[in-house]
């Protein structure tokens, strides 16, 4: 395995997770704010597509 394939595996387990926490934060109903503003849940469901989309791309490209 080079150095480039542990990268993007490496990249697509960050993504993985950070797609199982906007997932988890939409299923919790957690609340998220940022100084005085309320962060819309609406942002985490796109956040579950964008961040599994991107851990799927990326371990796809490691196993080329």
């Amino acid at each position: 395995m080079n150095m480039r394939t542990i990268g993007f595996r490496i990249a697509s387990v960050v993504f993985g997770l950070m797609a199982v926490a906007h997932l988890l934060r939409l299923i919790c109903h957690v609340a998220v704010m940022v100084g005085h503003h309320l962060i819309p849940m609406w942002t985490s469901g796109v956040g579950v597509v964008v961040a599994a989309a991107l851990s799927i791309w990326l371990w796809k490209l490691s196993n080329r």
